[in-house]
């Protein structure tokens, strides 16, 4: 069986090889490579190094080197089938059956094309852009003539010293005698990569075409992609307007050159008037289609360009983005290919190895991609409008045991945050981490940036929430926690969702217990949130302590907690001998108010939450602000040193509910507010306000009890 060139590549690129070789001798990172014994001599001294960039292994030892298919039948003994086979298994890259299909195809002599004419102002732009139905030559947008392009090597692997003693030099692995035949008969490289007409001297389009016109020689896709980006790129120098709107995305011209951006000129044949000998290539490619007239059309017009990279940099695809957000659909990838597999891409990827990335975030588009990459954030991957799947997840979590997930704060990407969650079990052992980045006010790291700037998304990043707090916090929002049948469902679905970790794992028994204690009421929220004050800040009071409480949930105020307190005390009841009431004044038995506090700041901010609830944000940092906005300035300054660690604080213990903390804290001021009264009457004698006082203070003092010994009897009940 005759294996394609091309798919040996993919399945050598996109393998996991330190999973392979990690079943059978322990890897540990060194630099930028993995290093351990070698698995086929035996050593004490490791010197068998795995570089993951290259997806190859040396033995500077017993100088056995290879990749991943000769991993597997040397080391494993597979045959040359059985591991192209395991490796498609694992990668997902299916090995097609019909011999013939690679990278080659049959150039042909151009065919007469009419010169491209210039569109006629009348016609609307737009229409073409939008419509797949042939179009006419009239419609076609004059083509600039191609200029010679200089070439661009493909990137080296340059090892950074990191002071390992005996570190082989990097191309130590390009000397490395390897066998041509450890992959397969017809595993050949392909040498003549760049193309020879790319590297010419100046000369005009014709006679570019000239160098390279001989008809009788097979094109190959690899090559004809690198022509087509470098023709994309150039329309950039040609274009001001898609220029332009790089520009004001606030992408920088070196980046231009880093992801080799371009632009899709309009016109539906400008490829090929470009390339009139590849039609059968672009044609593979998926960048000319037929329409049902029988016309061939491009499928890329009047788009910004983002070329495609695999593993090893080649142009594999291409990305095009709508300039005008009302030309529906906005981004087109183009199509799947002999070299070109969606589901096994990682816009991104390559970019951030270059730059030694070693940790790793996941987001929606190219622009996230690239405005982190412009940041100095490197590692920043996004899927090719198909959701990231596990082989990808796994490789990912090799390189770093903590992947971060950052999805828009909407339906739709909440939504994918979880289908990726659901993806990513089966491959989150013990040792691996998952967490989610949400960014505020429904920001995307591209906007993020330009509003807030790198540091604060370096510490977006940082804080994402873990994985357990995600679950939770995403499932109580789909669920009635106030009703049993509501936990039970929440429950019930974290036990399924835990069952596709691995077998063995540690976190399945974690989570589910996590949970089960998130569920058990306000006591676990109230224990959750005492500790997050404690560590937050032990030195604050308790009114600076209840006002950041209110700041985090004002909703505690719709109902008055003093009012509420007060009356669940019975002492809106005070039972008063009688020859107290007659003497007592009128307003001493009216229930407390904040204003009796004595409080300034405390009373500030409950008034003004009284006053502003109607209109509050639903989101509580946002509330918070709009609340400190709106109070005094000493009240502002004082709290918005605390509201940012306090809030952060809670968030990160995944704390939802503060009633009963903001119930406990209120009973304590009551209680050093009765007891302060009783001391200045004590001093200053009032007989029948002091009875008062202390017939309130011991009410209060009863509930408290009552209500400590109700807790203590449901914690029995709990844990029975």
């Amino acid at each position: 069986m005759s294996i394609p060139n091309h798919i040996l590549e993919q399945l050598n690129s996109q393998a996991d090889l330190i999973s392979i070789i990690g079943r059978h001798t322990t890897l540990k990172r060194a630099g930028s490579e993995f290093k351990g014994c070698c698995p086929f001599h035996g050593e004490k001294s490791p010197s068998f190094y795995v570089n993951p960039q290259k997806n190859i292994y040396h033995c500077f030892g017993c100088s056995v080197g290879g990749n991943a298919i000769s991993f597997l039948r040397d080391y494993e003994n597979l045959t040359f089938i059985e591991a192209v086979n395991e490796l498609s298994k694992q990668t997902g890259i299916e090995v097609p059956k019909e011999e013939q299909q690679n990278v080659s195809y049959q150039r042909r002599a151009p065919k007469p094309i009419a010169p491209p004419s210039i569109p006629s102002p009348t016609i609307n732009a737009k229409s073409p852009a939008q419509t797949i139905n042939a179009p006419s030559i009239n419609a076609t947008s004059a083509i600039q003539q191609q200029n010679q392009y200089g070439n661009t090597d493909q990137p080296v692997y340059h090892d950074s010293s990191n002071g390992y003693d005996e570190y082989p030099p990097l191309d130590a692995y390009d000397s490395a005698p390897y066998p041509e035949d450890s992959y397969g008969a017809d595993y050949q490289d392909d040498n003549s990569y760049p193309p020879a007409w790319l590297i010419g001297g100046d000369t005009d389009a014709a006679a570019l075409y000239d160098d390279h016109s001989a008809s009788d020689k097979d094109g190959n896709l690899y090559e004809l992609l690198e022509q087509i980006q470098q023709f994309y790129q150039h329309n950039l120098t040609t274009h001001p307007h898609a220029k332009h709107y790089f520009l004001s995305r606030g992408i920088t011209e070196d980046i231009f050159e880093t992801f080799g951006l371009g632009y899709a000129p309009f016109g539906w044949q400008h490829l090929e008037h470009q390339f009139p000998q590849d039609i059968e290539g672009l044609k593979a490619l998926g960048l000319v289609r037929q329409s049902e007239s029988g016309r061939d059309y491009d499928l890329l017009r009047d788009r910004v360009i983002f070329p495609i990279r695999d593993n090893q940099g080649r142009t594999i695809g291409f990305g095009g983005r709508a300039l005008d957000d009302e030309v529906k659909p906005k981004y087109i990838n183009s199509s799947d290919s002999p070299v070109f597999h969606k589901q096994h891409v990682l816009y991104g990827y390559y970019e951030s190895r270059q730059q030694r990335a070693d940790s790793w975030l996941v987001v929606e588009g190219y622009m996230d991609v690239i405005a982190l990459y412009q940041a100095g954030i490197y590692g920043a991957i996004a899927s090719m409008g198909t959701a990231i799947n596990e082989s990808q997840i796994s490789r990912l979590l090799t390189l770093n045991p903590t992947l971060t997930l950052s999805f828009d704060g909407d339906s739709a990407g909440q939504k994918a945050a979880w289908r990726t969650l659901e993806v990513a079990l089966p491959v989150l052992a013990d040792d691996k981490e998952l967490r989610f980045l949400t960014l505020p006010n429904n920001h995307d790291p591209d906007t993020f940036i330009k509003s807030q700037g790198g540091d604060a998304m370096r510490e977006q990043i940082a804080n994402a929430m873990p994985l357990s707090q995600y679950i939770f916090a995403y499932l109580s929002e789909r669920y009635d926690l106030t009703l049993a049948e509501g936990k039970a469902k929440l429950m019930s679905q974290v036990r399924a969702l835990t069952t596709a970790l691995p077998k063995g794992s540690s976190f399945r028994y974690l989570l589910n217990n996590d949970v089960y204690q998130k569920l058990g009421g306000k006591r676990s929220q109230n224990i959750e949130a005492k500790d997050a004050l404690l560590d937050f800040d032990g030195d604050m009071t308790i009114s600076q302590q209840l006002q950041l409480c209110f700041l985090f949930q004002p909703r505690a105020l719709i109902e008055d907690p003093i009012e509420a307190i007060w009356q669940q005390a019975g002492i809106n009841d005070l039972q008063l001998p009688a020859h107290i009431k007659q003497k007592a004044a009128p307003d001493i038995l009216r229930p407390l108010a904040w204003e009796d506090l004595q409080d300034i700041a405390l009373l500030d901010i409950v008034s003004t939450i009284k006053r502003c609830l109607n209109h509050l944000p639903k989101d509580a940092n946002a509330a918070a602000h709009f609340i400190l906005s709106n109070v005094k300035p000493i009240t502002q300054e004082t709290l918005s040193r605390s509201w940012g660690g306090f809030y952060k604080t809670l968030i990160g213990r995944n704390i939802l509910s503060l009633d009963e903390l903001i119930e406990n804290l209120v009973m304590q001021l009551l209680k050093l507010h009765l007891q302060k009264k009783m001391q200045e009457l004590i001093k200053n004698p009032d007989h029948i306000k002091l009875a008062i006082v202390r017939k309130q203070s011991q009410l209060l003092n009863d509930w408290l009890r009552a209500q400590q010994a109700e807790q203590s009897a449901q914690m029995v009940t709990v844990k029975s």
